[in-house]
């Protein structure tokens, strides 16, 4: 008997796995999964977005407020607030708060999580619980204990510098220089947001094998080359996961500057949070505050694209 071709050889019968209609359902299996939660939010921050763009495109100040209803002005907010040179100014003032905060978060993280890997269980231990502990702290508590550590007048940094020998740090205001001032805003924005990278690549880093870890200075790798080219390629998703999340996180600021100024910050502090308020609350225009914040929204979605399209390629590697 002739063998059979193997162009003429008859398909396989689908599995158990390959029912006909089995990967439409599948590939729309996801969809449904994530509908309940997509709903929820969808009427949890629907109403407040769609009544913020509303009221961006209304001339909308104390009188309209007290009548009940704005006036419909197009997109003269946007044009006043994307024509106004201080908003870029702000624009540009968070960016770079935003960066800063988001590199010292990232490399002070990375720094704790590799020394966690490092320690004995029960020192690690209590480092974790320390960590825990500032990260469930109220946002609130913790920035007044810092305004306390810095106060002009009983702060315990003034107080300690002036002890080691240091002059001028009598009754030293560290908020009369905005440099200052920022430098003690991001070091507690960088604090309080440790505790969460921190764990977080930790537990990533436990996932590395330990014998590639341990072959590499062997061949002669330093510390440096092992992290860059062992330990960071399988944590690279976690890396991308929480500097997005980071930068969202920082980018939005607001309550760390208005409470440490004792809610009057000056425009030398203004962020783009701050900013948006202050226009809204402040002098009382709604509209334009709501157009810087829809803005500010715009800004964070493209943040959150990169993020997005980050992952999609990392999942198709």
């Amino acid at each position: 008997m002739a063998a059979v071709s193997s162009t003429t050889r008859p398909a396989p019968a689908p599995g158990p796995g390959r029912r006909p209609g089995r990967r439409g359902r599948d590939r729309w299996l996801p969809y449904g999964l994530l509908a309940p939660s997509l709903l929820v939010l969808g009427a949890v921050l629907g109403y407040p977005l769609v009544h913020l763009v509303v009221v961006s495109l209304q001339r909308y100040r104390l009188r309209e407020l007290l009548r009940g209803g704005g006036t419909f002005v197009g997109l003269a907010n946007y044009q006043a607030v994307l024509g106004d040179p201080f908003f870029w100014t702000v624009v540009l003032r968070t960016i770079a708060f935003t960066a800063v905060a988001v590199a010292g978060t990232v490399v002070l993280s990375t720094a704790i999580a590799l020394l966690m890997t490092r320690m004995h269980r029960g020192p690690r231990i209590v480092l974790q619980s320390a960590l825990v502990m500032v990260w469930a702290m109220p946002s609130l508590v913790a920035i007044a204990l810092w305004q306390w550590l810095f106060d002009f007048d009983f702060g315990i940094v003034n107080w300690a510098l002036t002890r080691v020998g240091l002059s001028g740090f009598t009754r030293h205001n560290w908020f009369a220089d905005p440099r200052q001032g920022f430098a003690v805003i991001l070091s507690l924005v960088i604090w309080a947001a440790i505790p969460f990278v921190a764990i977080t690549l930790y537990a990533g880093f436990t996932q590395v094998p330990r014998g590639l870890e341990e072959a590499a200075p062997m061949d002669g790798a330093g510390w440096w080359r092992v992290f860059r080219n062992v330990t960071f390629p399988v944590v690279r998703p976690l890396y991308v996961v929480v500097t997005s999340l980071s930068i969202i996180w920082d980018f939005g600021v607001y309550q760390q500057v208005f409470v440490m100024l004792n809610g009057r910050p000056s425009k030398d502090y203004y962020l783009v949070g701050i900013y948006s308020f202050v226009e809204s609350f402040g002098v009382n225009d709604y509209g334009k505050g709501s157009a810087i914040a829809v803005v500010m929204i715009f800004l964070l979605l493209a943040a959150c694209v990169v993020y997005i399209r980050q992952m999609i390629r990392m999942g198709d590697r």
